[in-house]
């Protein structure tokens, strides 16, 4: 027994040390080359060593796939060698399709592979300004994320923020809520205020806090800051008149809103984002985190099953809309306190999504339930089908969309029988399919999906995602 417990433990030492050098390397890639690796669509910078391991075992149980940390640090390193154009590169994949092919040398293999990622001058583009029209849940979200993506292929830089009031005490108060968060923990770095400069200065970046109560009069250039992204996450505006104030603003050449919106396209990243006319079109919406969550699932059974009606059902976080305590509200029930109930409201979601997957229109309704917890909602969806399936058969779909295609940032696909909302907060995805919870009739012909989604992180990942489309700033990529 103790002979075992030295072998196996020994291993996990060793394999520890390929993990200390291949994050050494995915470290210098983003920050020397503006090239960020992922690991079978997992994310790899700033995470632990025990983080990374977990990885491993998710590439051998959900993808089949069983790579070593010592094969998957020599491809990191093999990629350190070439001139690559920043990009984004799935190590894991990498390392999968070398151990499966007929090559030797990772240098080859890459060459070959990658050939057209060589090259700087290859995917050149220039950084584009970002402001923050609010700075409430997803407001500080995003600012974390674009602080975080920093680097030298930086794509977006977050150059202000805009809010009612940046008074000295404001600043302060603003800059405690970025540093430390109820839900998402503390912020992975430094968060400093120059009250001289009216600025918040997050790991060495200095974001101008500016006074927008009439977002018309604002002239950002003043700032230094020129054909800017402006992401408004107020809430507030949410029509094409009343967003397009911000463009009459200097310095503003497009907005992207982060809620659904009227008159303008409601864009769901992985969906219906890729003939998007970027020239000729200044505002866009994100649409919403539900939207975002449950378009993904449904794009997959709608294409290969075809939808004759459904409903879908929201387990939802409560938000800030609704009252800490029982308190007049504009909405029906929404004034009893979230914190101890749960509260049956209304949600767009079921019409909105037909925004970003036309033909089910009519299709569906909807509903969603608030209850009391402050992050981590989920999506019930219950479909008839215009073709019969299996648990097995439907689940088989939506783990192919999650592993390859277009869905691959969308999806993340679950087989933990033990999964509960508290696990998916800080998940980058916007949908969190929940494979064991599947139910399908007898017939097969009728469904119910569970998919789980983080309403605030994950959405904002989504918006970001978006807004490097819209900013003409996305990398070439490789996964």
């Amino acid at each position: 027994m103790s002979s075992n417990y030295e072998s196996t433990f020994s291993n996990w030492l060793q394999e520890e040390k390929y993990a200390v050098s291949l994050l050494n390397s995915v470290g210098e890639l983003m920050y020397d080359k503006g090239i960020e690796l992922v690991f079978f669509r997992n994310h790899i910078v700033d995470v632990n060593i025990p983080s990374l391991m977990s990885y491993f075992n998710y590439a051998k149980d959900v993808i089949g796939e069983k790579v070593s940390v010592k094969d998957v640090n020599n491809m990191a390193m093999a990629i350190s060698e070439i001139d690559f154009a920043p990009a984004k590169l799935d190590v894991g994949l990498l390392t999968s399709e070398f151990n499966s092919s007929n090559e030797t040398d990772m240098n080859t293999f890459l060459s070959n592979k990658l050939s057209d990622f060589i090259g700087q001058e290859k995917h050149t583009f220039k950084p584009k300004d970002v402001i923050l029209y609010g700075f409430g849940r997803i407001g500080r979200l995003a600012a974390r994320e674009l602080v975080k993506q920093a680097g030298k292929g930086q794509q977006l830089r977050l150059k202000a923020i805009v809010t009612r009031n940046p008074s000295d005490d404001q600043i302060i108060k603003r800059a405690a809520l970025l540093r430390n968060d109820s839900v998402h923990g503390a912020f992975n770095g430094i968060v400093d205020v120059d009250l001289e400069n009216k600025a918040i200065v997050i790991n060495g970046q200095s974001v101008k806090m500016i006074a927008g109560s009439n977002p018309e009069d604002i002239d950002y250039t003043k700032y230094g800051i020129n054909d800017a992204l402006l992401i408004d996450n107020t809430g507030a505006f949410t029509d094409k008149e009343s967003l397009s104030l911000h463009m009459q603003s200097k310095g503003v050449s497009k907005v992207l809103l982060t809620a659904p919106g009227k008159e303008i396209p409601n864009i769901v990243y992985g969906i219906n984002n890729h003939d998007l006319d970027i020239d000729g079109l200044d505002i866009f919406s994100a649409a919403s985190c539900t939207t975002n969550a449950i378009s993904p699932i449904l794009k997959i059974v709608e294409d290969n099953y075809g939808v004759e009606k459904g409903h879908i059902e929201t387990i939802h976080a409560y938000t800030n809309d609704q009252n800490l305590l029982d308190n007049m509200h504009k909405k029906p029930r929404r004034g009893r306190s979230a914190a101890i109930n749960m509260v049956i409201t209304s949600t767009g979601a079921g019409k909105a999504v037909t925004k970003v997957i036309p033909s089910l229109l009519d299709k569906l309704t909807a509903n969603a339930v608030r209850v009391p917890t402050p992050n981590g909602s989920l999506a019930i969806i219950k479909l008839s089908l215009n073709k019969s399936t299996s648990v097995e058969d439907i689940n088989s779909f939506i783990r192919n969309a999650a592993l390859s295609g277009k869905l691959v940032n969308q999806i993340n696909y679950q087989i933990d029988p033990e999964l509960v909302s508290n696990d998916i907060i800080g998940n980058t995805c916007c949908s969190v399919f929940d494979s064991s919870a599947t139910i399908v009739s007898k017939t097969g012909e009728d469904v119910v999906l569970y998919t789980w989604y983080d309403n605030e992180f994950g959405y904002t990942k989504q918006v970001i995602r978006l807004a490097k489309q819209i900013a003409k700033v996305r990398r070439l990529t490789y996964y």
